[in-house]
């Protein structure tokens, strides 16, 4: 009977063996078990830095220990070693801050932190060794994310031991309550060689003199390239506060390629290569950094302090992983006269809101605080429009304005109260009989719509609010509303666009000649839609059905240029367009987006130059993409049209990482079909509107992760609440028809990061009480059987030999370059606070993987062919 119960009690301890191996990958990460701090116990998930994530993989969590900092402007660093002795690629991030306390992060990799304090001033450095930027996240910045199959070597023999997160506390006002501040990002590792490793190119001016009062200053970067090729994904740009702009460019026999422009005063993340770069051997890199020295009074030099400089422009590449370098510089420039023939954009800077500017240089400057208040609420919409990129869109069908009567519907907007707009068009009917092989209106007789055909709608209940534009239009079309509530549209068979007024009966402004088409500088031919540039205020009209082009107007209706042509036979190329249908306006970017109707893609161009920057085409798409919408923090939205009768892919609506061009989520309505989906408009809550000219109805949609996201901003994460989220990934999978496999294995991976303690607490306890059950179980069993053979005596001995055993247990108890190390070799250079100011105003973030089946990726490709334009 002891060797019974000797035996069940080994099998109990292989079941808690087995359970602590579900619980944490801690077991197998001993030593870095041995060194994980205590950290406060307001830092969610901090006691669990690791979390298994399936055979291969696993995350590591990356927070500050509970810091308050004292003052605005502190730059705080700690360390966390990586908890493998062998090689791991970290191939994704997971940011968890918010711009209400935390400026901008960065995290290094290394092999000797300058400290081993749970957390120090980085004043003191970062890194004792060479250090390399992994990741940076800061406000408005977009996404950072690795190409599918690239990774950031670390461990082994030659990566780094060490992450260093570095957190800059802009306003500290946010800490008056005295809490402790928990900020920091997770990353996904894996033990999977990856086929491309990533690394850091840096370019920087080490010479540059500003002149006092000089109104502009260029400073001048190009090297020769002389290794194995490499493609370039993301880019960062760096200054101070004299920076206009900073330019980065492949030279290959005397063609100059935009890898990337940006404004310094702007969140200084990694922001994406919009078009992917090769740069191969004996290619010239090159970087130009404008400055202006009006203010000052002496001069300015490139250094770590306050009042010198800086010129850097970063590049983040991959390459093979048999020639891969981890991180290169330049910091000479090989030919000056070659810069008589960069790129005139290179000498433009790029506007920037004096917001903006308060943000990116430090929150404690003096802001009333009605603005500070208004600043600090659009943060917090901003981060939780980045950090949550794991939703689906479903339609709320309890919205009433399914049941309108419309006209036929054919464009939708939002205003500044995010009131739904709509564009219909009354008792008219574009068939047929509308135009004739001239494209001239043929039912002028008819008369203007003697009903408003633009109505202002409550979004939550449909409620009518505002009324307008009765007997003005004939054929209405495109929408939009500019920044002072001005609403902008098109008509089609006036072959006009229109300014009006909320409260006007009569055009502030009118572009086109009534009723007569035209292809010049003072006609239109059906015009489809109109944007308007908040910051210029710069209009850009998409013109139309018979004309395949974007017409750019001033503010006040002046021609300013124009791009585009028809497309020709065979494969559509950049700039080509079959009826450009719809417009989005990418103000994040810069970049204006065109929804190619009849080629069924989406185009986008430069704001400034109309130059083609990518193409997003997916076959799920099918022939037609009647309409796009985008919302600032990186998310696209679009619908097609109806599949011909060959084709299989639904009528539907899409949701993509503008970023990468990949497909997030698709959706359809639950009450009614799709006809003909003719607009759609999204706001920056998710919720989406989609207008169907053929149903002449409004859907609205929304997304689901709302109430997951309550539940991830308490401290606790209950079992209903994880539950709800799986059910959440669960109906997104169902929905999404380009998921994969391994795409699903990723998304439920994704899920344990975002859930980690919730999940870890109730797995745990579960695994552990099962054994423990089940041996009471057994106990019970024997205990039964042996007063119903053996008689007491049995159960005596049974009892006599459990309480010996249970006795007995209870009596046993990063490779990179440090820019402050580089700056303090050379003469007349301080070191002191230069880490902390060489990354003044850094940022960044990451977007959730999706799968599709696109023909035509729009993220950095893998090193094989360019993809084609089709």
């Amino acid at each position: 009977m002891a060797g019974l119960v000797n035996n069940l009690l080994v099998l109990c301890l292989v079941f808690q063996n087995i359970c602590w191996g579900f619980r944490s990958p801690l077991s197998v990460f001993k030593r870095y078990k041995d060194t994980t701090r205590s950290l406060s116990s307001e830092c969610l998930g901090s006691d669990r830095p690791v979390i298994s994530l399936g055979l291969s993989d696993f995350a590591l969590d990356i927070r500050m220990p509970g810091v308050t900092p004292k003052q605005s402007d502190t730059y705080l660093c700690m360390s966390v070693p990586l908890p493998v002795d062998n090689e791991a690629y970290v191939v994704d991030f997971k940011p968890h801050a918010s711009m209400d306390t935390v400026h901008h992060m960065l995290l290094f990799g290394c092999n000797e932190p300058s400290s081993t304090e749970s957390y120090w001033d980085c004043d003191e450095g970062t890194c004792k060794d060479k250090s390399n930027i992994l990741y940076a996240w800061a406000r408005n910045a977009p996404p950072t994310r690795l190409p599918k199959g690239v990774g950031f070597r670390v461990g082994g023999e030659s990566g780094g031991r060490f992450f260093v997160l570095q957190v800059h506390y802009g306003d500290i006002s946010a800490f008056r309550d005295k809490h402790k501040d928990c900020s920091g990002v997770t990353l996904h590792l894996t033990h999977q060689k990856q086929p491309l490793i990533a690394g850091m190119y840096l370019m920087m001016s080490v010479n540059t003199v500003i002149p006092p009062g000089e109104k502009v200053v260029d400073a001048d970067i190009a090297c020769h390239y002389k290794r194995f090729p490499m493609h370039l994904f993301a880019y960062r740009v760096h200054t101070h506060r004299l920076g206009k702009v900073v330019s980065g460019y492949r030279v290959r026999n005397g063609q100059w390629t935009l890898i990337g422009r940006q404004s310094p005063q702007l969140p200084q993340a990694f922001y994406p290569v919009e078009h992917p770069v090769d740069v191969s051997y004996d290619d010239i890199l090159a970087a130009r950094c404008v400055f202006s020295g009006e203010g000052r009074t002496t001069e300015t030099h490139i250094g770590g302090t306050a009042n010198d400089e800086m010129c850097n422009f970063y590049i983040m590449y991959y390459m093979e992983a048999k020639h891969a370098v981890s991180y290169m510089t330049c910091t000479q420039n090989i030919n000056p006269e070659m810069f008589r023939s960069i790129p005139q954009e290179a000498n433009i800077p790029i506007p920037v809101k004096s917001d903006m500017l308060k943000m990116t240089h430090g929150h404690h400057e003096d802001m009333k605080d009605t603005d500070k208040s208004s600043l600090l609420q659009q943060a917090e919409k901003e981060e939780e429009e980045i950090l949550d990129q794991d939703f689906h869109i479903e339609e709320a069908v309890e919205w009433p304005g399914l049941d309108l009567k419309l006209g036929q519907v054919s464009g939708l907007a939002l205003d500044a109260e995010n009131n739904l707009v709509i564009f219909h068009r009354g008792d008219h009917v574009w068939d047929e009989n509308s135009f004739d092989s001239r494209f001239v209106y043929q039912q002028r007789g008819l008369g203007p719509i003697e009903q408003n055909t633009i109505l202002v709608l409550n979004p939550s209940n449909a409620k009518l609010l505002h009324a307008l534009g009765k007997s003005l239009f004939y054929l209405p079309h495109g929408l939009s509303i500019d920044k002072n509530g001005n609403y902008w549209v098109t008509d089609v068979a006036l072959h006009q666009v229109f300014k009006l007024g909320a409260d006007d009966k009569e055009p502030l402004l009118i572009l086109g000649v009534a009723l007569q088409p035209g292809s010049d500088r003072n006609h239109f031919c059906q015009p489809t839609d109109v944007a308007v540039d908040p910051t210029t205020g710069s209009i850009y009209v998409s013109d139309g059905y018979c004309n395949s082009r974007i017409v750019q107007f001033s503010p006040n209706g002046l021609y300013v240029m124009q791009w585009g042509e028809e497309t020709s036979s065979g494969t559509a190329k950049p700039g080509q367009f079959h009826i450009p249908h719809s417009l989005a306006l990418i103000p994040d970017f810069s970049q204006l987006c065109v929804a190619d109707r009849e080629n069924g893609r989406i185009q986008c161009f430069r704001l400034e130059t109309g130059k083609f920057v990518r193409e997003i085409k997916h076959k799920s798409f099918g022939r037609e993409l009647f309409a796009v919408s985008y919302v600032s923090g990186g998310l696209l939205f679009a619908v097609n049209g109806k599949p011909y009768p060959e084709q299989a892919e639904p009528v539907q609506g899409f949701v993509m990482n503008f970023s990468t061009g990949e497909i997030i989520d698709t959706f359809i309505p639950l009450r009614k079909s799709f006809e003909m989906p003719h607009d759609i408009v999204a706001s920056e809550d998710r919720t989406v509107f989609v207008g169907d000219v053929h149903a002449r109805a409004v859907w609205k949609f929304a997304s689901t992760e709302k109430m997951e996201h309550r539940s991830v901003k308490k401290a606790g994460i209950e079992v209903q609440e994880i539950k709800e989220s799986e059910t959440i990934v669960e109906a997104r999978l169902k929905n999404n028809p380009e998921s994969t496999d391994p795409l699903k294995k990723q998304e439920k991976q994704h899920l344990v990061q975002q859930t980690s303690t919730g999940v870890s607490f109730v797995l745990v306890t579960t695994l552990l009480v099962v054994p423990v059950v089940v041996l009471l179980a057994i106990l019970v069993f024997i205990r039964w059987r042996k007063t119903t053979v053996y008689g007491a005596d049995g159960e005596h001995k049974l009892d006599s030999n459990s309480g010996r055993i249970l006795g007995r247990l209870r009596g046993k108890g990063g490779g990179g370059l440090n820019l402050g190390n580089f700056f303090a070799s050379h003469k007349g250079y301080s070191r002191k606070g230069f880490d902390r100011l060489s990354t003044e105003g850094s940022d960044q973030e990451k977007d959730e993987d999706d799968g599709t089946d696109s023909e035509e990726e729009c993220s950095a490709p893998p090193p094989p062919p360019a993809p084609s334009s089709s």
